[in-house]
């Protein structure tokens, strides 16, 4: 039985992810199998509530008020477009609806009290409601479990040392310090990051290994492609490898085991071939939609389809989850 470990050194993990490919691979899909139905994956579908103006200046997002991408700022939608958003991706094959805003923090206003009811209402949808809203306080993370938020999502990006040189608005022990206010009120974390930065290897290592020693291990960790937007400071980075990601997800599979390894951001230049490593070195979760915020991404369609060809099935919503399982007996019940 292969131990879940909180005390990963960087050696440790950098021995992991260089090994030879095709060994790595096999490492991490003995590991998959141990954990987890291998043909099994995770639907998410992802919408932006509140879209543009931020006042943040992340390198890599159109979102940023500091950059012309073309990005139009759009105010927060209502409570009515979002249920019928989760409608949409609930006949899609989606189990969990992702809600983004492009906010700094959340701030205890009006904006957030329709974000609470926007929760309630997914919720109540049987879904799985996860949010990305910026830096939370303890009480607002109390308030989001309270409405039934079942996840949030909160990127470390990069490690320490890189994510200073593309994040100055804000620090890494703000991000996290969010993590744990989410910890605290007992909703489960999503965080992972984005490879293609401009980082190297050893960034990427030193953020699995910040990951891995929380803890309680993230239960959701998203490896991101950089997909560069024009007019933003990283427009001009290259593109990674299908390589770069099956590496990522191999070494995230092993250090990680139980996590859910979400292949996110840069699957849209991804082959099916390509996708088709990923799920093997244990990817187990996928943002199905045209859209992840603003970045291209491939149909519901699309990927029903990759499904049928790879004999993948979708993830039910709350599973292995005790108190959704119960909540969801008693309503089956009444």
């Amino acid at each position: 039985m292969t131990e879940i470990r909180h005390n990963w050194t960087v050696k440790e993990i950098l021995d992991v992810y260089n090994a030879p490919l095709l060994d790595l691979i096999f490492k991490a899909q003995s590991i998959h199998r141990e954990f987890n139905d291998p043909n099994e994956v995770q639907v998410s579908s992802l919408i932006s509530i509140k879209t543009g103006g931020c006042a943040e200046d992340c390198g890599y997002c159109p979102q940023s008020v500091k950059y012309n991408t073309g990005v139009e700022a759009h105010k927060l939608m209502t409570l009515e477009e979002v249920l019928y958003a989760a409608d949409k991706a609930k006949e899609g094959g989606a189990s969990r609806l992702c809600m983004g805003a492009a906010w700094r923090e959340v701030r205890d206003n009006k904006d957030f009290d329709r974000v609470l009811e926007m929760v309630k209402g997914v919720n109540a949808k049987d879904m799985e409601v996860c949010c990305t809203l910026g830096m939370l306080t303890e009480s607002q993370a109390q308030k989001l479990a309270d409405a039934g938020l079942y996840a949030y999502n909160h990127n470390l990006d990069t490690s320490e040392e890189s994510y200073k040189k593309i994040i100055t608005t804000r620090s890494y022990d703000d991000r996290l310090n969010t993590i744990k206010n989410v910890r605290k009120a007992k909703v489960s974390v999503c965080s992972g990051g984005i490879i293609g930065l401009g980082e190297t290897i050893e960034d990427r290592v030193k953020m699995l290994q910040t990951l891995s020693s929380m803890e309680i291990q993230p239960e959701s960790v998203p490896i991101n492609a950089l997909v560069p937007v024009a007019g933003t400071p990283l427009e001009n980075q290259p593109l990674i490898s299908v390589w770069e990601m099956v590496r990522m997800i191999s070494t995230t599979r092993i250090v990680m085991p139980k996590t859910v390894v979400r292949l996110s951001a840069g699957r849209n230049q991804m082959s099916l071939e390509g996708q088709a490593l990923c799920f093997l070195a244990g990817a187990n979760s996928i943002f199905a939609g045209d859209k992840l915020l603003t970045t291209p991404n491939p149909a519901f369609n699309e990927d029903m389809e990759m499904f049928k060809i790879f004999g993948l099935v979708p993830r039910k919503a709350f599973k292995g989850d005790k108190k959704s399982t119960e909540k969801l007996q008693e309503i089956e019940s009444n």
